[in-house]
């Protein structure tokens, strides 16, 4: 309790200045303190009562957060503990440059619906397609749902907000004849095992990079896919670095078996391992698939491993008839490709390859299926047409 100059109580929070005014203090809802100053104590008390309901209501708060300050509490309350370090230099890089200076300053209560199109339509503008349209509309849809959430909003303006690009889910994968071509090539180079492991198993790439000899149980004829290595500067890194992750989705956990063909070279490079640690016994690591140096693996290094093969192919050819690059991705969509080829069902690819859902592995390959069902339907009309032949020589 609080007291004027005479002493005589005033109240929870209000007290008499040595100058003779009155001042009331109250904790607003994020943890500051805040002051109100009146020379009369009726006013001090009216004015202060309304502080702390225009609090506990949001409509100070509401008045005063901007969307930069509501994304720094976002990230730190929603996100921080609960997404992956990459993801969340992910959503702070495009956060700071493709939402932060335009909207960045407003409160977040003034912001509506069409400055979040206008934000959307201004990425198009820029040249960016789909996916940096979506990030930035499904970050704006989280932290304006959180903010309803805490009573902070009473609309969210991301919602209902039309992108500008098509989502275009082409799956680049190898013919039969370029993934010959390919591994005829590159065979006997460093790189070769890590190529042939790659084309039949479907793991993705950092999957790849973080394999250890005890994920591979030869007995039993499966890799155990349980963490990812990704190479990236985040936010608390002085630069970039290598990280191990938790696989891309709890669909990502999975047993991929191992054919014939992906054992002779698991094989091969488990002996080409021991040599290279051999050589370069002061880069120990346990990762299977290395460089020349016995130092783990990124994308940069893999890709310009696929290029060095890409470049003797293309030695041998016409200019008017080179061979395409590709990325090290391409060889998951080579593999998952070969499956439905070979009428593997959807749903056993989807465990291969660890999607998240049927819909997705089966929209990302739709072109294969399609393909695959022209076939299909083609050769029962062709055994339609023997049975009818076998029917009329028998009738006659």
């Amino acid at each position: 309790m609080g007291k004027d100059l005479k002493g005589k109580e005033l109240g929870v929070g209000i007290t008499q200045r040595k100058d003779g005014l009155y001042q009331g203090r109250y904790t607003d809802r994020f943890g500051k303190k805040q002051t109100v100053y009146e020379k009369k104590l009726a006013d001090l008390r009216k004015n202060l009562a309304k502080a702390i309901a225009d609090n506990e209501n949001f409509v100070s708060v509401l008045q005063n957060i901007t969307l930069d300050a509501w994304f720094d509490r976002w990230m730190k309350i929603y996100k921080e503990k609960s997404v992956r370090p990459n993801t969340k230099r992910e959503y702070t890089h495009i956060y700071s440059k493709s939402i932060s200076p335009y909207i960045g300053s407003r409160n977040i209560n003034s912001l509506v619906k069409s400055d979040v199109q206008w934000l959307i339509d201004k990425a198009h503008e820029d040249n960016y397609k789909y996916e940096r349209q979506n990030k930035i509309k499904v970050i704006l849809t989280d932290m304006f749902s959180r903010a309803i959430e805490d009573d902070l909003m009473l609309k969210n303006p991301a919602k209902g907000v039309k992108l500008r690009s098509d989502k275009k889910m082409v799956a680049k994968a190898l013919t039969l004849d370029e993934q010959n071509t390919f591994f005829d090539f590159c065979k006997n180079t460093f790189y070769d095992n890590l190529f042939n492991v790659a084309v039949n198993t479907g793991l993705r790439p950092g999957e790849l990079f973080a394999l250890q000899l005890s994920d591979v149980n030869m007995n039993d004829g499966y890799i155990d896919v349980n963490k990812t290595l990704v190479y990236q500067k985040y936010l608390d890194d002085e630069h970039k670095t290598f990280h191990i992750e938790p696989p891309k989705t709890k669909q990502s956990y999975r047993k991929v078996p191992i054919n014939s063909v992906c054992r002779t070279y698991l094989e091969h490079q488990i002996e080409l391992k021991n040599v290279v640690s051999q050589k370069r016994p002061k880069q120990k690591n346990e990762y299977l698939f290395v460089t020349k140096f016995n130092t783990p693996l990124n994308s940069v290094i893999y890709s310009d491993a696929i290029k060095a093969v890409i470049r003797q192919i293309n030695l041998m050819r016409p200019f008017d008839n080179q061979f395409e690059v590709f990325s090290g991705h391409a060889f998951r969509h080579t593999f998952a490709t070969r499956c439905f080829e070979a009428g593997v069902n959807g749903k056993v690819v989807q465990s291969y390859l660890g999607h998240a859902s049927l819909k997705m592995t089966m929209d990302l390959y739709t072109h294969v299926t399609e393909e695959r069902s022209n076939l299909d339907i083609e050769k029962i009309v062709s055994e339609s047409s023997n049975k009818i032949v076998d029917f009329t020589a028998k009738i006659s």
